[in-house]
């Protein structure tokens, strides 16, 4: 397993191209699986899913269609962005099993920071209480999975700016809130986090 945290802003069409090369080669067992730690600049990514009334102003930010799973979620400064690219038969997982075992791998590495997040049925993605009780969104996920290998991966609100999570209804769920790390009292830089879903992470194989 190949772990890469890239320091600099990483623009969209970069990480795309960089991700179908990884994946195409691990198809062919010439490259390495790889999880990619990274930040983008501004962007709204739409899923397979998503819905043109979603997208409420684009705040003069780019917007890409991609293919993954799910509906419309914005990237930027202070998310930790994580791009899985592993066989998933080699971990003996299949496709609904995989996005439970990215779930369970951010709930525990918030458990390092005292931060209670939790999966929500019928609701993709990462969740906290807010201090009167309501849901908030603290991670979204959204994979691809192409000949068995998969791609795109998860996202986690560090410390970014939740203006801009209002050009948007995020994932579609206009009835709940946006919130992150920092905004719950949580200081973290983002390669920190990165450090810490590296040590928990449950897809490493044993030696």
């Amino acid at each position: 397993m190949e772990w890469l945290y890239t320091n600099q802003l990483v623009d969209y069409e970069v990480a795309l191209e960089t991700m179908k090369e990884r994946v195409s080669c691990i198809q062919k067992h010439q490259q390495p699986e790889m999880i990619w730690g990274l930040q983008h600049p501004p962007l709204f990514t739409a899923g397979t899913s998503s819905q043109d009334h979603d997208l409420l102003d684009n705040l003069g930010f780019p917007v890409y269609q991609v293919g993954r799973g799910g509906k419309f979620t914005y990237h930027g400064p202070g998310q930790l962005v994580v791009y899985v690219m592993i066989d998933l038969e080699k971990h003996h997982l299949n496709i609904r099993q995989y996005v439970a075992t990215l779930e369970t791998w951010l709930i525990e590495s918030l458990k390092q920071f005292d931060i209670q997040a939790e999966r929500r049925e019928n609701r993709i993605g990462i969740w906290v209480r807010n201090a009167l009780g309501q849901d908030e969104k603290i991670a979204a996920i959204g994979v691809r999975v192409t000949k068995g290998i998969t791609w795109h991966g998860l996202a986690l609100n560090v410390s970014p700016d939740l203006e801009h999570f209002k050009g948007i209804v995020p994932c579609g769920l206009s009835e709940f809130g946006v919130t992150s790390m920092a905004k719950v009292g949580k200081q973290a830089c983002v390669k920190e986090i990165y450090e810490i879903l590296k040590k928990v992470c449950p897809f490493q194989l044993p030696e």
